[in-house]
């Protein structure tokens, strides 16, 4: 994975990028880092992935905390992508890289050529029910030292809920309360799950892009109901539910590098 930065005002941003050929640029989720698509992304069909990290991830910068929000992220995608100068690329993103990748798609439409949608956890509107367990973690981590935190979690109803439904879900935020960087941890949690992509459904239908949806089942923040929602706002777009990360995470990293080959091909 080669890295590099690019200069958003006073905040420096990381971008990875690993394969070779045309331009993906692919976006990470909540609190994740480019490691993330990297993982799935499949390096052997004359594609590179291309990933900026969000400020407060990875190797960014944090900036101002005050401005976290999907039109930020999104900004700053739209501005990195002009910035390459190599026409309109192939957007996508997982979770909230979803979110932020139809957002530049409906603002920027020069810019996109075709989208990938994988594992959406917000469709058109701000703090959706199913990431209210990362905003109890969020309010949880303002409240205690984390420590405290993650005992009064475990304890919580939440958490036995997810254990039972969606272990991955849990895994996942029982992680947030060891993060490394724990102030922008806390505010990312906060501000991003209660916010939105700040597009409409209506917006989203106008779509005309190759657009693939990717989703798996047992997974209560990222509904497949929510995936295969989008995919039929999207004029043919193509759906492809994969295998759960809580059933096997080496199937879902095949099935998801997968879903790309064959979609990526298939724009070539």
């Amino acid at each position: 994975m080669k890295a590099s930065t690019f200069q958003r005002g006073d905040t420096r941003l990381a971008v990875a990028r690993t394969g070779k050929g045309k331009t993906f640029v692919f976006q990470h989720g909540l609190c994740g880092t480019a490691s993330q698509p990297a993982e799935v992304f499949p390096n052997d069909i004359g594609w590179s992935c291309v990933t900026l990290e969000c400020r407060g991830h990875g190797l960014s910068q944090s900036g101002n905390r005050e401005q976290y929000s999907f039109s930020q992220f999104a900004d700053d995608v739209s501005a990195y992508i002009e910035s390459m100068n190599v026409g309109p690329v192939l957007v996508g993103g997982i979770s909230m890289g979803a979110a932020t990748a139809m957002r530049v798609a409906v603002t920027h439409p020069e810019l996109v050529s075709g989208l990938v949608v994988a594992r959406p956890a917000w469709i058109d509107r701000s703090a959706p029910d199913n990431l209210s367990p990362i905003r109890e973690v969020a309010r949880l981590l303002a409240a205690y030292e984390p420590a405290e935190a993650l005992s009064r979690f475990k304890a919580s109803p939440t958490a036995a809920r997810l254990k039972r439904d969606a272990p991955d879900n849990l895994a996942s935020l029982i992680g947030f309360f060891s993060a490394p960087r724990m102030a922008d941890t806390q505010a990312l949690l906060l501000a991003i799950a209660s916010d939105g992509p700040g597009i409409s459904r209506d917006e989203i239908a106008r779509l005309r892009g190759r657009t693939l949806v990717i989703g798996h089942a047992r997974d209560a923040v990222h509904p497949i109901a929510m995936a295969q929602e989008i995919a039929d706002l999207i004029p043919n777009a193509q759906f492809v539910e994969i295998t759960p990360k809580a059933d096997s995470p080496e199937n879902y990293r095949a099935e998801f590098r997968d879903a790309l080959r064959r979609f990526m091909t298939e724009i070539e």
